[in-house]
């Protein structure tokens, strides 16, 4: 009868153990999974206005990236990714939430004094109910109202600033949205702000100790102003870039800090690493897209194609590259994938990677994918890609054959033509109409940005401050 009592009794406890390893949470759509397993660190490192050929495993041959080649060199290195917006805002909130942003209206630049949707979840909401430590750091530019704020949008610690830019520098008096701020507190600093937001980056990892943590660390670097440290021009004084080697050289020494930590701790290994740029390289900081047509805030190429890489030396060989179609909304569905959490109810718009640079799965992880912002659109299946710039036109490509997008092949390739635009049709159908805009002078910029390069002619004017503009609209 003993013997029988403990055998009951162990597994009754054994059921309740069970139990609480999964429980349910259906607020947001979100499902709780207490997970025993070795669970990975998640990282997201982004960049602002990056260029695509500008970091050394992209092939810069000018400016030196020695940490963040070594990261690419542990991992994976994609050549097909994309963001799901060519300007920062509506691509940060497209990353953090997994899905498309135009679902919830969030179609515009800035934020619109409205922001994230309330009740849009976010990849740092699953990871927090997850058992996780959750760090924002640096930029956030998703909005501006306390309801917006990290704190509240699934980050336990947010150590940065809510504007889309700011200097580098210490500001007297900053605004609200401007100010370094700790969990709503402002951070009175010296120094650089590339340096500020690494070192935090490390004590954030130093003080999650046991816990798994999940860290979006959001750099505004290079994006401008266009500052930096005077002993890193001084290391450029003859470069031909001067200001955007010294800032690319702080960020990567502030990539290799933080290398370097996860090293020294041991937990390398088993910590999924992202990197990339929020969208293309801007007209106004010096960067470079290489083969790519275009730049931030436009739909060719060089607007939303980014570099990409995923490094998890648990699970990932790397050193190599996958060639499949990928966007920044996988890094939602990879990650949670990764730590084995079942996000019940949630609708994601990304795809999970790990089976595809595993083996265990093949080809493309996305078949289409799509981008919109107001007045102008592209749809991607396979190799072909349209343009279209409402009230004008369209122009269609073969991304294979002509990847600076120089050959319009509208008039030659039809049956293709009409199966982009009925997909993108039943794609837009799905979506809010957007809650804000960017204006009429932005919208005037963009149509006359996108209606050269469709003609393939030279751009005059790329934003409303260009003296350009402002001849070609002197009423402005």
């Amino acid at each position: 009868m003993k013997i029988k009592a403990i055998i009951i009794f162990y597994a009754a406890l054994l059921f309740i153990i069970s139990c609480k390893s999964v429980n349910k949470n259906e607020k947001n759509g979100i499902s709780k999974t207490i997970n025993t397993t070795n669970q990975p660190n998640v990282i997201i490192i982004l960049v602002d206005d990056a260029g695509y050929v500008d970091f050394g495993f992209m092939g810069s041959e000018d400016l030196q990236t020695p940490n963040i080649d070594k990261l690419a060199e542990s991992g994976v290195k994609f050549t097909d990714a994309h963001v799901s917006a060519t300007v920062c805002a509506p691509s940060r909130a497209g990353l953090i939430t997994g899905k498309y942003q135009q679902r919830f209206g969030f179609e515009a630049n800035s934020t619109g004094g409205i922001g994230l949707s309330d009740d849009v979840v976010t990849v740092a909401d699953v990871f927090k109910e997850n058992g996780y430590n959750t760090y924002a750091l640096g930029k956030w530019h998703l909005g501006e109202d306390m309801s917006d704020h990290p704190n509240q949008r699934g980050f336990d610690d947010f150590y940065g600033f809510i504007a889309g830019s700011r200097s580098y520098f210490p500001i007297k008096n900053p605004s609200k949205e401007q100010m370094l701020q700790n969990n709503g507190k402002r951070v009175i600093f010296e120094g650089y702000m590339t340096d500020v937001l690494g070192d935090q980056s490390v004590k954030y990892i130093e003080e999650s100790k046991d816990k798994p943590f999940f860290m979006y660390l959001s750099y505004n670097a290079v994006h401008t102003p266009m500052h930096a440290k005077k002993e890193d021009l001084e290391k450029f004084k003859d470069h031909p870039r001067k200001t955007l080697a010294a800032m690319t050289w702080s960020l990567d020494e502030n990539v290799g800090k933080l290398m370097n930590k996860l090293e020294e701790l041991g937990i390398k290994e088993n910590t999924l690493i992202y990197f990339l740029s929020d969208n293309g390289g801007a007209h106004n900081n010096d960067s470079k897209t290489g083969p790519l047509k275009g730049w931030k805030g436009n739909k060719f190429e060089g607007g939303h194609r980014v570099p990409f890489v995923v490094s998890y030396p648990n699970k990932i060989k790397g050193n190599r590259s996958f060639d499949g179609l990928t966007s920044s909304l996988d890094i939602f569905t990879t990650s949670i994938a990764a730590a084995n959490i079942n996000t019940g109810n949630l609708q994601l718009d990304g795809a999970n990677l790990i089976p595809f640079l595993t083996g265990e799965k093949t080809g493309n992880p996305h078949d289409e994918l799509f981008w919109r912002k107001l007045e102008v659109s592209a749809a991607r299946i396979g190799d072909y890609k349209m343009i279209t710039l409402n009230n004008y036109g369209s122009v269609l490509y073969n991304l294979r054959e002509d990847l600076g997008e120089t050959n319009n092949l509208m008039l030659k390739e039809t049956t293709i033509a009409n199966n982009l635009q009925s997909n993108f049709d039943t794609w837009a159908n799905t979506l809010m109409n957007p809650l804000w805009d960017e204006g009429k002078n932005w919208l005037n910029v963009s149509n006359h940005v996108h209606q050269s390069l469709m003609e393939n002619k030279e751009v005059k004017y790329k934003d409303i401050w260009n003296p350009e503009y402002k001849k070609a609209h002197p009423n402005k």
